[in-house]
């Protein structure tokens, strides 16, 4: 077997223990999430050290349009260079041959990492961390459905059927019965992430019919958005082979609670390895209240990227899950900044605006930008939230025009991302936001066609 498979993981050797490689999928991520790359026998993959690809893969949007976003250079799609990164490398447990995947890093062919690029924005604020003797640390939380196949657009999603011949049941959270109805498709997930190397924390029923929460475990942001980044087609596979869909759509079925994909946050002293959030004596430090006020000042700019659709939006809905502004409290899951019960050592900051449907890159690189923030600025948070912050008025912005709105006008932000980004960012999704409104509705059909 060739040199190279000497630098993979040791989970993915174990998948090639005495088998022969026949495929490599080399893969990047695009501003959806959505894997792009090329797929090539093993044995040419030897013999090549990098590979290339169109920067206008950064230009399309969910739909499969362009967005007009080159810049002044035009249209010319000029070849990015992709360079492995073997630590990455992961089995395709699904496939029927042995494939290994393998994420890629993104440069421009004079060097440079390419700025657009999802894994390149967020190694960009955690080197903002590092440079302060800082280590970011994340963990996030995974909620997804899983639902019946749907190949009709115009037809309601419907929860999936379970193995007792009932569709999956709502309001049945942390039941374990209720997983057992989709069990084979549980137990091809765990086998999925098992052969690829990824630890499960827990899996859990959520509040939807159908819907499910996987917990991953704390660690580095950039490993852990590689992780979601596989997960999600993990999951996906596991779905097909039950006759089913895997949905992370914000809110997918109406009057079901939405999919979040919560992130805790801490951050470690790269010098003494503590926990920053936290002193010598157990309490809380300013850093933790600083870390906070970031999230309360600077999340708005960002939820352009933790809830990029425009169904996005109907995941915050009032005493439905979600929050609607950016309160803080303590065990308080009605707050949008939630602080855990913990130990003072792993006392952490809890997000829970992203949706599911964000690109994991962008979401943990939004919710790290705003915490930074708040750090440097030393930004005091508001009045820790008290009893039900359904009370509170709503501070979330109520679709993706205003989100698009703040995201423009955030320079500061913008330093931390990439200026270039942000300006490639915001074109796409609003290229995305006028495609939908060329989309008239069954609402619209049934309200306005004959009453105004």
């Amino acid at each position: 077997m060739a040199d190279w498979t000497d630098k993979l993981p040791g989970a993915a050797r174990r998948y090639l223990q005495d088998q022969r490689l026949d495929e490599v999928e080399c893969i990047v991520s695009d501003l959806p999430g959505i894997a792009r790359g090329k797929a090539m026998p093993a044995s040419k993959f030897a013999k090549q050290g990098r590979f290339y690809l169109p920067n206008s893969i950064f230009y399309q949007t969910i739909t499969g349009d362009w967005a007009d976003a080159a810049g002044d250079e035009g249209y010319t799609e000029p070849d990015m260079i992709l360079t492995p990164d073997f630590a990455t490398a992961s089995a395709a447990p699904w496939t029927a041959d042995r494939t290994i995947q393998v994420i890629h890093d993104l440069w421009s062919q004079s060097g440079d990492p390419v700025p657009v690029a999802p894994r390149n924005v967020l190694k960009r604020v955690v080197s903002f961390y590092n440079e302060r003797g800082w280590k970011p640390v994340v963990a996030p939380e995974m909620e997804f459905y899983l639902v019946a196949r749907n190949v009709d657009p115009a037809k309601e999603i419907a929860p999936m059927m379970g193995r007792s011949g009932r569709p999956a049941a709502a309001r049945q959270a942390y039941s374990m019965s209720a997983v057992d109805e989709y069990g084979p498709v549980i137990d091809d997930i765990y086998d999925f992430a098992e052969a690829q190397g990824f630890e499960i924390d827990g899996i859990t029923q959520e509040g939807g019919a159908g819907q499910v929460e996987i917990n991953l475990r704390h660690g580095d942001p950039v490993k852990l958005a590689d992780e979601i980044f596989y997960f999600k087609r993990l999951i996906r596979e596991a779905a097909l082979r039950h006759d089913c869909f895997a949905t992370f759509m914000a809110k997918p079925i109406e009057g079901e609670p939405g999919s979040a994909m919560h992130v805790h946050h801490s951050v470690i002293d790269t010098v003494t390895g503590q926990n920053i959030f936290s002193d010598a004596q157990g309490q809380e430090t300013p850093e933790f209240r600083y870390f906070i006020g970031g999230l309360q000042t600077h999340l708005p700019a960002a939820i352009a990227m933790l809830a990029p659709y425009v169904n996005s939006y109907r995941r915050y809905v009032k005493d439905h899950a979600a929050p609607i502004n950016l309160a803080w409290g303590r065990d308080n899951r009605t707050t949008g900044i939630r602080i855990p019960v913990s130990d003072p050592e792993a006392r952490r900051v809890e997000n829970r605006l992203s949706g599911m449907d964000c690109n994991p890159y962008l979401g943990i690189a939004g919710s790290l930008a705003a915490g930074y923030l708040g750090l440097v600025n030393k930004e005091e948070p508001s009045p820790e939230w008290r009893g039900d912050a359904y009370d509170a008025e709503e501070d979330v912005p109520r679709g993706i025009f205003s989100a698009l709105d703040l995201f423009d006008n955030a320079a500061d932000m913008h330093e931390l991302l990439h200026p270039e980004f942000a300006r490639v960012y915001s074109i796409v999704k609003q290229s995305e936001y006028d495609q939908f409104l060329q989309v008239i509705s069954p609402w619209e059909r049934e309200h306005l066609l004959l009453n105004v």
